[in-house]
């Protein structure tokens, strides 16, 4: 039998085969759920170790410059120290005033430029100690938060072994669902789902409220719905809506109050007071 083709189905259908795929995925988000924050927590500690690796590996190259400086300032003192050793040997062979002066003003520079190397040779060396004792605390760090992630990760493993199989099987419904949906209106439901907070695209009306804002809904939208003839949405939230009933939801009915009594209210009337007619007591008769 051809299978029918997702737009020529009923509202009644795309409604119902939406909500179902609603159901599906809230279910695959409760499962992500309990994994809780160890994913992102994982992630971070990666990205920890990776700008560590990253310092050190600057460090790293930080200390080898300053020991080639060191290397080459070294090189120079032994030159200049050489260049001394001759010039001192010339003095001794000097003709004039001249090109004495000449020689110990380069002798003079030469001395100054081996004294200016090992200035530079010991404030490298200050700087390779330095560089070296973050480099040994950069790796110290990297090993703590290489355990924390191994720690992270076991208890990360073990979470996903227990809803894997589950997860899958709801990730295939999914799948399934999806291939019965118009793949206009999916993209849609997709795109409020994805900017919903709570991660519903689909919701049904509750208590004459949008299930999703609460938001009041007006009575002949209300009737809409329960119609079943296009799709309606919420127009606070954009949330696509679904009459109770047929998204399989019994809604609890509302228990009517019996109207109070009014207790009533006697009126008393006051007797007006008879007046009191004084009768001569007759005589008794002799």
């Amino acid at each position: 039998m051809a299978k029918k083709d997702p737009k020529d189905l009923p509202v009644e259908e795309k409604l119902k085969n939406l909500f179902q795929l609603q159901t599906t995925l809230s279910s695959i988000d409760e499962k992500r759920a309990l994994r809780g924050e160890l994913p992102l927590e994982v992630q971070d500690l990666e990205d920890e170790i990776a700008g560590l690796n990253t310092r050190i590996e600057k460090i790293q190259a930080e200390v080898a410059e300053f020991q080639a400086a060191v290397v080459q300032k070294k090189g120079e003192i032994e030159t200049a120290k050489g260049t001394v050793e001759r010039y001192k040997e010339q003095l001794n062979e000097v003709r004039n005033n001249r090109e004495y002066d000449m020689l110990s003003k380069e002798i003079e520079f030469q001395t100054l430029e081996i004294e200016l190397c090992n200035k530079k040779i010991r404030e490298a060396s200050i700087r390779v100690d330095e560089r070296t004792a973050d480099l040994e605390h950069a790796k110290m760090l990297v090993d703590e938060r290489q355990k924390d992630l191994e720690e992270k990760k076991g208890e990360l493993n073990e979470i996903m072994q227990e809803t894997r199989e589950e997860e899958e099987k709801l990730k295939e419904k999914a799948k399934e669902l999806e291939m019965k949906i118009e793949p206009r209106l999916l993209t849609s439901f997709k795109r409020i789902r994805k900017n919903a907070r709570n991660g519903l695209g689909i919701v049904y009306v509750q208590r004459d409220a949008c299930g999703g804002c609460f938001n009041k809904i007006p009575p002949q939208r209300q009737l809409d719905v329960k119609m079943h003839k296009k799709i309606i949405v919420c127009e606070y939230c954009g949330r696509i809506m679904i009459d109770p009933e047929l998204a399989g939801i019994q809604m609890e009915k509302p228990v009517e109050e019996k109207p109070k009594r009014k207790r009533a209210i006697r009126k008393t009337v006051k007797k007006e007071e008879e007046p009191v007619i004084d009768a001569a007591v007759p005589e008794a008769e002799a």
